[in-house]
Parts: structure tokens; sequence; C-alpha cells
């Protein structure tokens, strides 16, 4: 995980002091928590569980622009007075504290080192969404995909490079912009070259990806 992922988690102490803000509420997996262009502003703050901030088209076409776990947080986006930029849905059974617009900007103001925190996330989507662009318009699909990988991958306690989340390669086609049936004939080429194995629904990457496929 990159440092600015990491950044994006509330330390104890602000994720304190905002749940006290607002109310906590548990949702079952697969709940749909914000609808893109809802008029709605309140933020919420996860305190367990996982969700996943996406878009979809006319066509039903997904595409995941992140996912969020405990002490991470979305909403943020709709200070500025405008509707909902994404949809979010839970990817698992996820408890949050939900904080009214007006008491997020009540408390931006007794709070500078939170508005800090928002200033630094905004800044790494701004930072994330002009990779996502660039990607989109000068990556193939396989150089997309081993990107993702990588950028998942985290080193288990047997030092291997693991995914831990359990992605479905639906999951990772809509993350990429592709087709699962693209994604199921790379991930058979690099099953069959050795490079990545299945273990559940984790992916364990055995050596380094080929530059090209």
């Amino acid at each position: 995980m990159s440092p600015s992922e990491h950044d994006a988690a509330l330390d104890d102490r602000l994720l304190q002091a905002m749940a006290e803000r607002g109310g906590v509420k548990s949702f079952p997996a697969h709940a749909v928590l914000v609808n893109e262009e809802d008029d709605s502003d309140s933020i919420f703050i996860v305190l367990r569980g996982k969700v996943k901030i996406y878009g979809a088209g006319a066509n039903g076409r997904e595409v995941v622009y992140t996912t969020l776990g405990a002490g991470e947080y979305f909403g943020e986006m709709t200070l500025d007075g405008g509707p909902r930029s994404a949809s979010v849905m839970t990817l698992e059974p996820t408890t949050c504290v939900v904080v009214t617009g007006t008491n997020v900007r009540d408390f931006l103001g007794t709070h500078p080192d939170f508005a800090l925190h928002l200033v630094r996330k905004l800044i790494g989507l701004v930072r994330r969404s002009t990779d996502t662009v660039k990607r989109l318009a000068l990556d193939d699909v396989y150089t997309r995909v081993s990107k993702l990988l990588h950028e998942l991958a985290e080193t288990d306690a047997t030092g291997r490079l693991v995914v831990p989340e359990r992605l479905t390669q639906q999951d990772i086609a809509d993350r990429v912009g592709s087709s699962r049936e693209m994604i199921s004939r790379i991930f058979k080429q690099l099953t069959i070259g050795g490079y990545i194995a299945a273990e559940g629904r984790r992916i364990v990457m055995l050596k380094k990806l080929p530059a090209r496929w």
C-alpha cells in the first residue's frame, strides 16, 4: 500500500472527535450508501468494513475508483454544495459514523489539523485522477493490470507478494476499464507462465510480471 493510501486514514484522536459529531449506522454487504448525483452532503467515516467508490454508465458497466476501509472517509466532495460525484457500496458488513455537512464545516473551523488532512486527501485524489487518465490514454490493458497488481500487493509473513483484497476478475476489469473476458485471458497466460497463482480469492505474485503481454 502506498504512503498516500496510509495517509487517507484518520488518526484515533481525529476519528473520535469526528465520531462525536455524528451518528453510528450499520449496513449489510452490498448496500448502496450514496448514489451519484444525489444532493445529500453528509460525510461517512468507516469504523469497520469496506466500501467501494464507483461510477456507472447508462449500459450498467461500472468503473471502480477506489476502496476504503476502517478510519477512512468519503463524501467530502459535496462540501462545495454540489451533488455526489460517485456512488458508494459496501463490500462487506460495514459500520460508519455519518456526519452532516453542517457539522463537518463547523469541525473544519475548530480543527485545522482535519482541514489539512482533507486538503492532502483531495490533492491525492487529483494526483490519482491525473494518473488514471494518463493510463487510460497511454497504457494497454495488460500494463494497467500489471500496475494495479503491484500497487495492491503487500508482503505477507512468508515474504511473498500477495494482493490481500479478494478481487474477482470483474472487480479488476472495473478498476482498469476493460472487459472481464480480456482480464480472464491475461490471468490465464500469467498463471500458465508461473507469474501468479490463486489461493482462494487471493492473488499471489510468484515472480516479477513480464513487461509485455
